[in-house]
């Protein structure tokens, strides 16, 4: 039988596709890479936490709550660091979170949606009041003893499952939409980190946090100095976390610090990228020959290696660094932190009482109830006094839509609750199960009304 094909005319004959290299082939923004990879996250992220409910209520729960809190050193010498394998997952791992978030907020910030003040307003003050109103909510429900500490749980907005919510209507909703609930969610997540260091910080050693500052101070020297090597700001922030940990300000902050010091401008401007480029083809046509491989060509393969440190050059380290730890925060860390913290041990012959418990009730009614009224009722008013504009080709019965999706809080809602009821299981159980009954509930309730208010778009 003849197995020979005719030659697809489509196919260079000098180039060689691997089964899954095509999508090399497929050039997209780094905002359409932002949203796919938020979207996938979100998926994900929903599986985890059902594995973590599973496991949490089936016969491996022992198990799961065993594991979790095993106990996990780093020595060196007479140097030693133990923590529960839980409080690495979120003293540690989430720190590599909150600095892609870092990243995030310090690229909207100079070029996005934040780097323009007319366009920035309406997502900053739907954040600021999507944060407070469901923090005044919570406080009005518990108003004293150590439930009141949760009051900052329904602050956050998970930008994760949020946005991948919203792309699910991607067809019915414009761009400018999911830009605004991304400008607004990173916007969230800077107030939840300012929360998070002031007011749930109890004990602070001045001569830690004074080292901390020192090695601060330093990322931004490098940066000053015009280090563009990621290598030294690796190593600094390291230490840096490990200060901020020994000073009592939660060290995970270390992520957005190290962010914050990243550098933004490329070493090389386009124009000196293109004439450097040129030069460096020249050399490499020079140098090939052909049917020799580039394996024995060492100057082709020197060519190709500068022509790499260019590529490296013209990109701003801030870029670089922001894509390749966004896929292992959305893919790995996120993952493993739902699986280690949503793990919620349900008692359904007292799910009545669990729900009327003032906790859960506060955390559920903030983040449903208070992120609509907060976010809707602020982008009113600033639309209202004319101090805003509507993103382009949105409604506001589409603003009030995201408005529920806002309510998504899990994320940073589980990573807060941990924080305000450390130590005290009751507490902490009713705000999980508070977070997973308002994700739902505003997941849901918001899909629906943006299906509902929204058409597909016919173009």
């Amino acid at each position: 039988m003849n197995t020979d094909q005719a030659p697809d005319p489509s196919k260079n004959p000098n180039e060689y596709i691997a089964p899954w290299e095509k999508s090399f082939d497929k050039i997209i923004t780094p905002f359409e890479e932002f949203i796919h990879r938020q979207t996938t996250s979100g998926l994900l992220l929903m599986l985890t936490a059902v594995i973590a409910l599973v496991l949490a209520n089936g016969p491996l729960a022992s198990a799961y709550v065993h594991f979790i809190h095993t106990p996990v050193s780093v020595n060196f010498g007479s140097w030693q660091l133990e923590m529960s394998l839980h409080h690495w997952i979120n003293d540690g791992l989430m720190a590599l979170f909150f600095f892609v978030v870092g990243l995030e907020l310090k690229r909207e910030i100079m070029v996005g949606e934040l780097a323009n003040l007319r366009n920035a307003v309406l997502p900053i003050a739907a954040a600021i009041g999507g944060m407070v109103v469901p923090a005044l909510i919570y406080f009005a429900i518990n108003p004293a003893g150590d439930a009141a500490r949760g009051w900052g749980i329904p602050m956050a907005t998970d930008i994760a499952f949020a946005i991948g919510a919203l792309a699910l209507l991607a067809s019915r909703v414009p761009k400018a939409l999911i830009t605004f609930l991304v400008a607004l969610a990173i916007v969230d997540d800077l107030g939840a980190v300012l929360v998070i260091a002031v007011f749930y910080t109890d004990n602070i050693a001045l001569d830690a946090l004074a080292v901390a500052g020192a090695l601060f101070a330093l990322l931004i020297a490098f940066n000053l100095g015009g280090i563009r090597r990621t290598e030294p700001y690796f190593i600094v922030a390291v230490a840096l976390w490990y200060a901020l940990m020994l000073s009592g300000v939660h060290a995970t902050l270390a992520g957005i610090l190290g962010a914050l010091s990243v550098p933004s401008i490329p070493r090389y401007k386009p124009e000196r990228f293109s004439a450097h480029v040129k030069e460096l083809m020249q050399r490499f046509d020079a140098s090939h020959q052909p049917g020799k491989s580039i394996l024995t060509n060492d100057k082709l393969h020197a060519v190709v290696q500068t022509l790499e440190n260019g590529v490296q050059s013209v990109e701003a380290p801030l870029q670089r660094l922001e894509h390749y730890w966004h896929l292992p925060v959305a893919y790995v860390v996120i993952p493993i932190f739902a699986l280690a913290n949503a793990g919620i041990a349900l008692d359904f012959s007292s799910l009545g009482d669990t729900f009327l418990h003032p906790v859960m009730f506060g955390v559920t009614l903030g983040l449903v109830l208070g992120k609509f009224i907060g976010i809707t009722g602020i982008c009113w008013l600033m639309l209202k006094l004319d101090l805003a504009v509507l993103p382009k080709n949105t409604r506001f019965t589409q603003i009030a839509g995201v408005s529920l999706l806002a309510g998504i809080g899990f994320t940073m809602s589980i990573f807060v609750a941990q924080l305000g009821f450390e130590g005290n299981e009751e507490l902490l159980l009713m705000a999980k199960t508070g977070i997973l009954a308002a994700s739902l509930l505003a997941g849901v309730a918001g899909f629906i009304w943006l299906y509902l208010v929204s058409e597909p778009d016919k173009t």
